[in-house]
C-alpha cells in the first residue's frame, strides 16, 4: 500500500530515465547488430510519428492502416520517402508476422480483428504512448481519469513554463509523445495525457508522477464493463516504485481506491473538503485559498477568486497542477503565477460569448455524464442545456440530480434524442429538435432569457453530426458568433 508520507527529496531535472528504458532497436547476437523490424497500426498522428521515431532509432518498419482515405495515403506516401513499407487498404499479417513488436496508434479499438489474429498472438504489441516514453531522457508526470486530464496536462505545462521549466505535453492532448521523443533536445520535463486506450497494453510505463483526476463509467462504447474500462486506468500504476509519487482525487473514492497498491507516495487534492489528520496534498482553505500541504510544511498558492477558469472543479485541477509542480522543484510564485494566468480551455466549460443577457457555454467535450454534470454545477445561472450526439450506453437519468434547480429547459438532439426525452422528460422540461445544428441554437435562443446561460454540454459522441468534439464546438461558436450575437 502507498506511504502517506515520504522522505525522499522532490523531483528536479536531474532525475533520468529509468535503467530499462531502451536507447536503440539494436540488439547483439553472437557479436553482430541485429536491425529490429518494428510494426506500426494506424497511419494517422501517432502512427506517422512512431514510425519516424523507429526508423530514428535504427529500426526497419512496415505500417498499415485499414483505411485508404486520402488522409492514409497521403500519410503512407510521406512515409515511403523516409523508407518506411507501407499499406493503405487494410493490413498485410505476413509482414507484421515478422516483425519483433507492433506499435499500436491509440485510435485503434481493443476488439479490432488485426489484433485478434491468431499469427500476432506471440508478438508485443505496444502503445505508442509506451514505445515514445522508452526514448525520452526526463522525468515523465502522466494524466489520467475519466474527465478533466485534458485541462490538468495543459495546466502543468503551463504552470512549469511560467515558473521556468522547459516543459511539454503530449499524448491524448494533441502533439504525439512520440514526437517530443524526436526533438533534438527533448524537454526538461514531458507530460503526458494518457487514455484508458493508452494505457491498456502498456507493460514498462513507469512515470516520476501519476495524476489520478476522477473515475466515473464512460467508454461503454469500447469496454464491455466498467470494470473493463477502470482496469486499463490502473495500468498507471502498475510499476509503482517507493520513488512513485501519486496525485489523487481525495473527494473520489473510486479513484483513491484504484491507488491502493501501488507503491509510493500519495497526495490528495480537495476543492470541497478538507485534509484528514497527517493528508499531504492541495486543499482550498477556508478563507479561498489555494493551499499545498507537503513534506515540507504548508504554503499558501493564490486565491481561488484569482482564477480564470470556473467551476470547482477547476480548482481541483489548478491544485492537482500546483501540487505536480511543486513536487517538480518550482517555486510558490511560479505556480501562483501559472495558475492565474491559465486560460479557458477550448470545448471545456468555455464562455463564447454573452448576447442579449445570455450567456453562452461551450463544453462540447463533455461526453459522458460525469462530465456533463461537472460543466452543470460550474454555472451560477438559470441553465438551457443541449444534450445529444451518438449514445455511449449511460443512463441520462443519472443527471436529475444535477438538473432540478439548475436547468429549466432541456433541449435533446442527435441521435440519442429519443433516449433523453424518455429518460428525462418526467422531471424537467425536455423539448426534441429533429433539425440541424443551427436549428437546436436557434431554438435555445429563443427560449433564453435575460440573465440565462445556453450551456453545450451533450452527454454523449459527436460522431452522428459532427466529425469529433472540437468540430461540434467549432459549430457551435460560428453560429453563436455570426447568426445569434
Amino acid at each position: 500500500m502507498a506511504r502517506e508520507q515520504g522522505d525522499h527529496p522532490l523531483l528536479d531535472s536531474g532525475d533520468r530515465v529509468r535503467d530499462g528504458r531502451l536507447r536503440n532497436a539494436q540488439d547483439t547476437v553472437s557479436g553482430s547488430p541485429v536491425t529490429e523490424m518494428i510494426g506500426v497500426l494506424g497511419l494517422a498522428r501517432s502512427g506517422m510519428a512512431a514510425s519516424r521515431l523507429a526508423l530514428s532509432r535504427g529500426a526497419s518498419v512496415y505500417a498499415s492502416d485499414v483505411s485508404s482515405a486520402p488522409a492514409a495515403v497521403e500519410a503512407a506516401a510521406k512515409l515511403r520517402e523516409l523508407g518506411v513499407e507501407v499499406d493503405v487498404g487494410g493490413h498485410d499479417v505476413a509482414k507484421l508476422a515478422r516483425c519483433s513488436r507492433i506499435v499500436l496508434s491509440p485510435g485503434i479499438p481493443p476488439g479490432a480483428p488485426i489484433l485478434q489474429v491468431p499469427e500476432l498472438a506471440e508478438i508485443p504489441i505496444v502503445p505508442e504512448l509506451e514505445y515514445a516514453y522508452e526514448a525520452l531522457t526526463g522525468p515523465v508526470v502522466a494524466v489520467t481519469g475519466t474527465n478533466g486530464k485534458t485541462t490538468v496536462t495543459a495546466l502543468i505545462t503551463h504552470v512549469l513554463r511560467v515558473a521556468g521549466r522547459r516543459a511539454e505535453s503530449g499524448g491524448n492532448i494533441g502533439t504525439a509523445l512520440s514526437e517530443l521523443a524526436l526533438r533534438d533536445s527533448q524537454p526538461e520535463v514531458s507530460v503526458v495525457e494518457a487514455s484508458s486506450f493508452q494505457l491498456g497494453r502498456t507493460r514498462d510505463f513507469a512515470p516520476s508522477i501519476g495524476v489520478l483526476t476522477n473515475l466515473a463509467p464512460d467508454h461503454l462504447d469500447w469496454y464491455a464493463t466498467v470494470a473493463e474500462y477502470y482496469a486499463d486506468k490502473a495500468k498507471l500504476f502498475q510499476n509503482s516504485t517507493e520513488e512513485s509519487r501519486w496525485v489523487l482525487n481525495g473527494e473520489d473514492e473510486e479513484s483513491y481506491r484504484l491507488a491502493e497498491e501501488a507503491k509510493g507516495t500519495r497526495y490528495c487534492f480537495r476543492a470541497e473538503s478538507h485534509p484528514a489528520q497527517g493528508e499531504l496534498g492541495g486543499y482550498l482553505s477556508e478563507d479561498g485559498w489555494l493551499t499545498l500541504r507537503l513534506e515540507a510544511g504548508e504554503d499558501r498558492i493564490v486565491a481561488a477568486s484569482a482564477l480564470q477558469i470556473l467551476g470547482a472543479h477547476n480548482i481541483a485541477n489548478s491544485l492537482a497542477a500546483a501540487i505536480v509542480a511543486r513536487l517538480l522543484g518550482s517555486a510558490i510564485e511560479g505556480i501562483a503565477a501559472g495558475l492565474t494566468s491559465f486560460q479557458p480551455m477550448k470545448h471545456r466549460v468555455e464562455p463564447v460569448g454573452e448576447h442579449g443577457g445570455v450567456l453562452w457555454v461551450n463544453d462540447s467535450k463533455a461526453t459522458n455524464i460525469a462530465s456533463t454534470r461537472v460543466g452543470i454545477r460550474s454555472l451560477d445561472r438559470p441553465t438551457i442545456l443541449l444534450l445529444g450526439g451518438r449514445h455511449k450506453g449511460e443512463a441520462y437519468a443519472e443527471l436529475i440530480p444535477d438538473l432540478k434547480g439548475r436547468v429549466r429547459q432541456v433541449i435533446a438532439f442527435g441521435e440519442a434524442a429519443l433516449q433523453i426525452e424518455e429518460a428525462l422528460g418526467g422531471a424537467v422540461p425536455v423539448e426534441r429538435i429533429d433539425g440541424d445544428f443551427a436549428t437546436v441554437l436557434r431554438r435555445a435562443s429563443h427560449l433564453a432569457r435575460p440573465g440565462d446561460a445556453v450551456l453545450l454540454s451533450p452527454a454523449c459522441s459527436s460522431y452522428d453530426m459532427f466529425r469529433d468534439y472540437e468540430d461540434r464546438g467549432q459549430q457551435f461558436r460560428r453560429i453563436v458568433t455570426e447568426e445569434l450575437g
